[in-house]
């Protein structure tokens, strides 16, 4: 058995984010692109000799005790009904949390892959996704990306029907980290009662995402349903979208719940541009 293995985890963009009122089992459909980007974090998961026990540490902030790979070692075990060996993962951490991007999802399915490798237990897609559905809906997505972080999909249901598609190599994107926390849940509610105040926002039609996302950027018109109601509150969302915009962004929203806005740009020379407008503003602002 292996003792060690290392795992790149990477970030995710969301190009729109259709939200469908709450469902009966209080889950959401949804209708999004997903696309990695090369942030990622990276994970080191050592076996130990405590048998059935898994100790997180990060080197960035301090995890609560229950998280998404606690969660994914619990799921697992349950799933296989084996005697696992005990693990050690430590997270170096680049992906900003509460930020949109996915980073405990993205974390989770590169944890539960090295799970796999290191119990050789060479599990079905079926039992992948059984798992993630125990653990966090994005993490259907990153169960599907590969090594390269080449993953680009159109995604549906709660998150579990993913549809690779091709991804873009001309695209060039300004991300702009507020330093705001944006909680799942508390996205997820404004949502719910924005539908319930009668709330109406016009999407695209789910089977044009991908030809929408094949445009020219600037004939995007891909809508996130948490971007009016997050940036309604939050006013530094608000202003992040309009200083990325005046600094030639061909197209900008937020990511998933947010708090991270991406500005899109078609060459390097304009991102980099943007990126010397913008940098004295917004001290988190990085190109990717």
């Amino acid at each position: 058995m292996l003792s060690t293995c290392c795992v790149s985890c990477p970030a995710k963009l969301n190009f729109g984010l259709k939200v469908l009122p709450k469902r009966l089992d209080g889950y959401h459909d949804i209708e999004s692109i997903f696309s990695t980007i090369s942030l990622c974090d990276e994970l080191e998961v050592k076996v130990t000799g405590t048998k059935d026990s898994c100790a997180v540490t990060c080197d960035s902030m301090e995890l609560p005790q229950k998280n998404t790979i606690t969660s994914t070692y619990a799921a697992f075990k349950e799933l296989t009904g084996i005697e696992l060996p005990g693990v050690s993962v430590n997270i170096r951490k680049h992906i900003p949390a509460g930020g949109g991007l996915g980073g405990g999802s993205s974390d989770a399915a590169g944890f539960l892959k090295a799970l796999d490798l290191l119990c050789r237990t060479n599990l079905s897609t079926d039992a992948m996704n059984d798992i993630a559905s125990k653990v966090g809906s994005d993490v259907f997505f990153f169960l599907r990306c590969d090594s390269n972080s080449r993953g680009c999909a159109v995604v549906t249901g709660r998150g579990e029907n993913v549809r690779p598609i091709s991804r873009r190599d001309d695209l060039h994107f300004l991300l702009i980290f507020p330093g705001l926390h944006s909680s799942t849940k508390e996205a997820y509610d404004l949502v719910d009662r924005h539908y319930e105040a009668g709330g109406i926002l016009e999407y695209p039609q789910l089977d044009s995402l991908e030809e929408i996302y094949n445009q020219k950027v600037q004939n995007w018109n891909f809508v996130n349903t948490f971007t009016d109601v997050i940036s309604s509150r939050y006013s530094i969302i608000k202003q992040a979208l309009f200083d990325l915009k005046k600094a030639g962004a061909l197209f900008a929203d937020m990511s998933g719940s947010g708090s991270t806005v991406f500005g899109v740009f078609d060459s390097k020379a304009a991102l980099l541009n943007a990126q010397k407008k913008l940098g004295s503003d917004w001290s988190m602002c990085s190109t990717f």
